[in-house]
């Protein structure tokens, strides 16, 4: 099923059902009433839900509308807890590049935790102070659990996740090393991540969901150019080991979001990248030295996830960047 938070009176929407091709929707009144709440009782609540939705499918909801992707709220609007990831071997050598680092010597998962209390609607403007901070895009995948006990293995992992989504990591690529040189984490390199306006329960992908990874094609456009396709099943760990390795020394709650960190291929020259910072990457490889600038003020972003028959998943995300108000 299909999911989406549309704005109401309160800070966290209305929680509401999409129809798979995301042209309808119908209000979860009486079962949820946030996607916060469905997170928390989902043991509760995923049968009634999944009864409303497959009514929606059948064209026999009652109170059933057409779904407006530019009045829904990101899935979870705010989170208690953002663990993003960094899953992908080949943007982790490519950012070492960029930035003149020597790679971590780790089997371990790389993650650290972000700023949960804000997740951007797909077609809010974004505010940038600084043009000159190196604003980028980071096209990622993430998944939603319900509450994670202490200690989970990656084999048990697999049952805690709930919800998948599409998730736009925005970051700040000049600030980025110099956080990352106090050996602490980001603050004013990671502002808040921006997200598609529709999770989806893992069946909803078929067999594109295997092994804790989504094995569909992340496609990006920046200002209105295609800019990359990366499959997103090339992850080093899947998301089963990112949930378990998150949960090692502590619980998890309900409505902890953790994300793959940006989506990126060994082929990164035919199925192009889901950020600037690894085309940057790429040109430091091939030429010596970077050519392509990060955004400008203006600059628009496109991302959007579709199955093999077309059918569309998260919905897209659609911004631009703005300079913020004084």
């Amino acid at each position: 099923m299909k999911l989406a938070t549309l704005k109401s009176d309160g800070r966290d929407g209305r929680l509401v059902v999409v129809a798979r091709d995301l042209t309808r929707a119908v209000s979860a009144d009486g079962i949820a009433a946030t996607m916060q709440d469905a997170l928390e009782r989902w043991s509760e609540v995923e049968a009634p839900l999944r009864a409303l939705f497959n009514r929606l499918q059948a064209d026999e909801a009652e109170g059933a509308f057409d779904f407006d992707p530019t009045q829904a709220l990101a899935p979870l609007p705010r989170a208690w807890q953002w663990l993003d990831g960094s899953a992908y071997k080949s943007h982790g050598a490519l950012m070492d590049k960029v930035f003149g680092m020597d790679p971590p010597k780790t089997d371990r998962p790389l993650m650290y935790q972000g700023v949960s209390d804000q997740f951007l609607s797909a077609t809010a403007d974004v505010p940038m102070r600084n043009a000159e901070e190196g604003i980028d895009f980071e096209g990622e995948f993430g998944i939603i659990v319900d509450e994670v006990p202490m200690g989970t293995a990656p084999a048990d992992a697999m049952r805690h996740i709930r919800l998948i989504v599409q998730i736009n990591d925005w970051s700040l690529r000049k600030l980025a090393p110099i956080e990352m040189k106090t050996g602490f984490g980001w603050i004013q390199a990671k502002p808040p991540c921006s997200a598609a306006p529709v999770a989806v329960t893992p069946d909803e992908l078929g067999a594109a969901w295997a092994d804790g990874r989504v094995h569909l094609p992340l496609n990006v456009w920046w200002n209105e150019a295609k800019f990359g396709a990366a499959l997103g099943g090339a992850m080093g760990h899947g998301f089963h080991e990112l949930v378990a390795h998150a949960a090692h020394s502590r619980r998890l709650v309900a409505g902890t979001i953790i994300g793959s960190g940006t989506v990126s291929n060994e082929n990164y020259r035919e199925v192009g990248s889901s950020c600037i910072a690894e085309r940057r990457g790429i040109e430091i490889e091939d030429q010596g030295e970077p050519k392509t600038p990060f955004m400008a003020f203006g600059d628009r972003v496109r991302m959007e996830v579709t199955l093999g028959d077309g059918t569309p998943v998260f919905g897209k995300i659609d911004q631009q960047v703005v300079e913020a108000a004084p």
